[in-house]
């Protein structure tokens, strides 16, 4: 049996994600704006990404405080495992 907790997060995935909350905020300014309704429908994940990109590499980022969520994490699962086989 594996476990996977995922640590770590693409850079393009952030930013896109980060377009839709800049964007929702614009809204809520604005009347009306077709571009920013258009630009929110559309899957930017690919372009933020291309954008990104830097020759073959793509960015992944993780959490400044990664070594305490590890830590946390796999108290979590051994707890778990132990009440399960328990």
């Amino acid at each position: 049996m594996l476990f996977g907790i995922p640590t770590v997060v693409e850079l393009a995935t952030l930013v896109s994600d980060g377009i839709d909350i800049f964007i929702d905020r614009l809204q809520d300014k604005a009347e009306s704006n077709e571009y920013l309704n258009k630009l929110q429908d559309e899957d930017k994940y690919e372009e933020v990404k291309d954008a990104l990109n830097i020759g073959n590499y793509n960015m992944i980022v993780t959490p400044k405080e990664i070594d305490d969520l590890i830590e946390n994490m796999k108290d979590i699962v051994a707890r778990g495992i132990n009440q399960t086989i328990s």
